[in-house]
C-alpha cells in the first residue's frame, strides 16, 4: 500500500509547529524526532506528526524556501465555535486573509471553512447559493449566521 505524506519545509521551527499543530487537533499526535546527525546540523532534522489520524514530516531545511498560498490545508468545521477557535488559534501570530483564508505564525496557508457554507453555496436554490457566495467574499472569518441571513435575503 503506497502513503502520501506532506513533507513541509520549516526554517528551523518544525518541531515548535509540530506541537503546535497537534495541540489543536484531536486524535492528533507527534510519532517521530530525528536530530540532524552529528557534525552536520544541530538540532531536530525532521519531526513526524499526525493531525486527525494524518501523518506529516516537518523537515528543518533552512530558509531558501518558504510556504505560499499556492498550497494551504483545508478544515472543516462543524460548527461557529469550532471556526471561531481554530481562527484565533491559527491567526495569532499570524495574518487574517480573505474568504476564510489565513497564515499562520509559520507562513503555512489553511482555509478555515464552516460544512454549512459548503451547503449553503451549493444550494440547488441558485440565487440563494449566489447571495451566500456573495457574503463569504466580503468576509475574513467566516460567519455562519451572516452567510445564513444573505443566503435567505435577510
Amino acid at each position: 500500500m503506497e502513503r502520501i505524506t506532506p513533507c513541509l519545509w520549516f526554517d528551523g521551527k518544525a518541531e515548535e509547529a509540530a506541537e503546535f499543530y497537534v495541540s489543536l487537533f484531536p486524535d492528533s499526535k507527534i510519532t517521530e524526532v530525528v536530530p540532524y546527525p552529528e557534525g552536520i546540523a544541530a538540532g531536530t532534522m525532521t519531526v513526524v506528526f499526525e493531525l486527525n489520524g494524518q501523518q506529516y514530516v516537518g523537515l528543518n531545511g533552512g530558509p531558501q524556501f518558504t510556504f505560499n498560498e499556492a498550497v494551504s490545508f483545508q478544515i472543516h468545521c462543524d460548527d461557529q465555535a469550532e471556526v471561531d477557535r481554530l481562527w484565533a488559534a491559527l491567526t495569532e501570530g499570524g495574518e487574517e486573509g480573505p474568504c476564510g483564508w489565513l497564515k499562520d505564525r509559520y507562513g503555512l496557508s489553511w482555509q478555515v471553512i464552516p460544512v454549512r457554507l459548503l451547503e449553503l453555496v451549493q444550494d440547488r436554490d441558485t440565487g440563494r447559493a449566489r447571495r451566500a457566495m456573495d457574503a463569504m467574499m466580503t468576509m475574513q472569518k467566516i460567519d455562519v449566521a451572516t452567510i445564513e441571513a444573505a443566503a435567505d435575503g435577510r
